[in-house]
């Protein structure tokens, strides 16, 4: 080839690839997806799940087909919940230290085996591969603490009874049965195995209906869980159409974790209270990151890319709304386009890309459509606002916009992409209001230098989580601590002590002794009300509670 004819072809490629965010290179001798899914592995991943039909699911990344699936009917749901059940009883009777160590069994394997894992994740998701090391952070650390916590947040009790020493009252903690759980698509490792491991450790089975698209990545857990020492039939999973299977799901179910749109956490909701049985809903949210004027805009701007592009957007609690004072507003926005604008896409089962693909036709379609009108109306595109199906069929640029205000769609509705809005004040506390006006509140984030003051503007959040200086990582990786929505961002909480307790059903055992609560003793009942007076006057003096 003559050097000429070598810088033709260069000037070709150079503008065939569209100007914007520029393409992690990817190394040679790549894994594809055929390596990753072998029959082979689809077959032995599928052995578990009750399903008499067939469907598929695909990788995001080039829309071909991963593996073939069993689908479930609602007869085979309901074959799934006998499953579990008849097996739910004798897992309830293995001391909880032993179900405990299958968590720290399975913590390893995670850790050893997170290659396999990261693979899945990747394929079934289209994110960056840092951004799928996230959930096997978050499963390792949920694995880890309720590995450690678990025989201390459900031992027994001790309360003071109605009647000092002679009233003996010790609170225990009974599995709910068989926990129905249904999974979201965006993170399928992590909301999925995270949230069933303090639902097994506190004795109950689970009936899982992970998303379609992402079983594959639900099921490689099952199958470490399994090796760590779980019983096979304590952990049933099912596939299908959700507004098929899902309901199905909560039709069955001693109680229901939900974690996906707040529409369909609605429809949830009324279908476990109708049974009379309990739920907790991870649903939406339209989270706001505040930079304040003493912020420190170099940190801020690297934050607000983690918060804002982390998994193409495409997480629960990532950043929509950015409020930024009009001091530093403009040195803020130069900094944060500047980053964005160098994010590298790929679509490698490697390191190396800062984010990878949207997971699916509906999720592109929605952030298209929230660029498109903001722009027609006025808002300025500060970075990205296009697709990129140079890289992959569903690949959209991380996009700034600025300018945006009501009633543009991207405003006030969840856009779940690649997608923030800028938004200016002059005021703490109209910054605080504007934050809050949304009927959501999952989580948020404020950046400041004094984190006193930083710990008190959050205080005035009105979201389940808030991060100082951090933009979700740090208040969802606190596993100690509750996490949850409040608001149409959802009920009940996971983490720590409430993130386990929620599948046990709280009992009391009273052990009435030496005389009952009635007159007794040659009492008649004006005596026994009498002594019953000076007792109760006895007890407030010595400040019993």
């Amino acid at each position: 080839m003559t050097d000429s004819q070598d810088t033709k072809d260069t000037a070709q490629a150079a503008a065939a690839t569209p100007a914007g965010n520029p393409v992690a290179p990817s190394a040679a001798g790549t894994r594809t997806a055929a390596d990753v899914v072998t029959p082979e592995v689809a077959a032995r991943l599928t052995r578990g799940v009750v399903g008499s039909g067939k469907t598929a699911n695909h990788t995001p990344f080039t829309g071909e087909k991963l593996a073939d699936l069993p689908e479930s009917t609602p007869e085979d749901v309901a074959t799934a919940f006998e499953r579990a059940r008849a097996a739910q009883a004798s897992w309830a009777k293995v001391p909880v230290r032993q179900r405990a160590a299958v968590l720290l069994r399975f913590h390893d394997l995670v850790l050893r085996r997170q290659a396999e894992v990261l693979d899945l994740i990747q394929l079934e998701t289209g994110k960056a591969r840092l951004h799928a090391h996230e959930e096997v952070q978050a499963v390792a650390v949920a694995a880890r603490h309720y590995g450690r916590k678990a025989p201390s947040y459900l031992r027994p009790r001790g309360h003071t009874g109605v009647v000092p020493t002679l009233t003996k009252v010790t609170e225990l903690r009974q599995p709910r049965g068989v926990v129905g759980q249904i999974a979201p698509w965006n993170y399928p490792f992590e909301l999925s195995v995270g949230d069933a491991l303090p639902a097994f450790v506190a004795g109950n089975a689970v009936v899982m209906k992970p998303d379609t698209e992402t079983a594959l990545t639900a099921l490689w857990a099952r199958e470490q869980l399994i090796e760590a020492g779980l019983p096979p039939e304590v952990w049933q999973v099912v596939i299908g159409d959700g507004p098929v299977v899902g309901p199905e799901v909560v039709k069955h179910a001693d109680y229901v974790s939900f974690t996906g749109s707040t529409r369909t956490g609605r429809e949830v909701a009324q279908g476990a209270a109708a049974r009379l049985v309990g739920c907790s809903l991870e649903l939406g949210g339209k989270n706001a990151m505040l930079v304040l004027h003493d912020a420190d805009v170099e940190k801020a701007a690297s934050g607000a890319v983690r918060g804002c592009f982390s998994s193409a957007g495409q997480l629960c609690i990532s950043i929509e709304r950015l409020y930024v004072h009009e001091s530093i507003a403009d040195d803020f926005v130069q900094r944060f386009a500047a980053r964005t604008k160098a994010m590298r896409l790929g679509n490698a089962l490697a390191y190396g890309a800062d984010m990878g693909s949207l997971v699916g036709e509906r999720q592109l379609e929605t952030v298209t459509r929230h660029v498109e009108e903001a722009v027609a109306k006025g808002a300025k595109l500060v970075a990205g606002g296009k697709p990129r199906p140079d890289i992959g069929p569903l690949f959209y640029e991380p996009t700034i916009l600025d300018g945006v205000e009501a009633p543009m769609a991207v405003c006030s509705e969840e856009t779940f992409g690649p997608v923030v809005s800028i938004y200016r004040f002059s005021d703490e506390d109209e910054a605080v209001a504007l934050a809050n006006a949304t009927p959501y509140g999952l989580n948020s984030s404020v950046w400041t230098k004094d984190g006193r003051r930083g710990r008190a503007v959050a205080a005035r959040m009105r979201t389940g989580t808030v991060n100082v200086n951090e933009s979700y990582a740090a208040g969802y990786g606190s596993v100690q601590s509750p996490m949850g929505g409040m608001g149409d961002s959802g009920l009940g909480r996971r983490h720590g002590s409430e993130g386990i307790l929620k599948y046990t059903e709280a009992q009391t055992v009273a052990h009435q002794r030496i005389m009952p609560l009635a007159p007794s003793f040659g009492m008649n009942d004006e005596k026994y009300a009498q002594f019953m007076t000076r007792s109760l006057r006895a007890m407030k003096a010595f400040r019993l509670r």
